[in-house]
């Protein structure tokens, strides 16, 4: 039966160059559809690299713009379904939400922002970490997850930065790469990126691992149904982080 309630509208900010945020997302989120629907918007982003030019594709302004077009929509909560606080500093992620609260008068989350609370939540320390990106990209999100205390004990990474070109590493190289740092034994481990096709074969790896895999479109996800009291249990097939009870300690992580 369908609830009489309002239903819960997510809005989310993607790049460009994306073709992996919305068709995931809207398949994970069938199951709870039409109480819950995800609602997109996008922005410049087609290359990712530690220079000004890649760098000032995260300028606020366009995505705040991006962001007032969403907040037409009247909208529960907007999310930056990207991964750049990673790598440019997570304090830049939580300026973007501040920014898109006080323009728009939504609450706002990200993708990054959701992991640290996920990991936060899940005790992790010692992470194994998945991307598709350049050897330097890759060592500032290792020394950033440092500074939360959290050691990156294996990674893997397809040396790529073109953002489109993320989309094109297949399932098989994901699941190869996933197994390759589960070697070390870490406590979970992080896709990070949010054009990399991870969502579905995440929780088969779980299971095969015994590790928990924590896919980027998939936890942002988890953070904004966490952030709009939405109950993530019909979605336990897509990972185990669904199946996490919501509670005031993990808001608040």
């Amino acid at each position: 039966m369908q609830n009489s309630a309002k239903p819960v509208l997510i809005g989310m900010l993607t790049p460009s160059s994306n073709t992996v945020v919305e068709p995931y997302t809207s398949a994970m989120t069938w199951p709870l559809f039409p109480d819950v629907s995800v609602h997109y918007g996008r922005f410049r982003v087609t290359k990712i690299a530690l220079d000004q030019a890649s760098n000032s594709q995260f300028a606020l302004e366009p995505i705040l713009q991006s962001a007032e077009l969403l907040a037409d929509a009247r909208l529960d909560l907007i999310a930056w379904n990207g991964t750049s606080a990673s790598w440019l500093g997570f304090e830049t992620d939580e300026a973007l939400c501040a920014a898109i609260t006080e323009r728009t008068g939504i609450a706002a989350t990200s993708a990054i922002l959701s992991l640290n609370r996920l990991l936060a939540r899940m005790n992790v320390r010692r992470l194994g970490l998945v991307t598709p990106y350049t050897d330097d990209v890759q060592q500032k999100i290792i020394a950033n997850y440092a500074t939360l205390g959290i050691e990156t004990v294996a990674e893997r990474h397809s040396g790529r930065s073109d953002n489109f070109s993320f989309s094109e590493v297949s399932e098989t190289e994901i699941a190869e790469m996933c197994r390759e740092v589960a070697t070390s034994k870490p406590d979970a481990i992080a896709i990070v990126c949010t054009n990399m096709r991870g969502p579905l074969i995440a929780p088969e790896l779980e299971k095969e691992l015994g590790i928990p895999v924590l896919d980027s479109v998939a936890f942002t996800l988890w953070g904004c149904l966490m952030a709009t009291g939405v109950d993530t249990q019909k979605l336990s097939q897509f990972g185990r982080m669904f199946t996490l009870e919501r509670t005031k300690a993990a808001l608040a992580s």
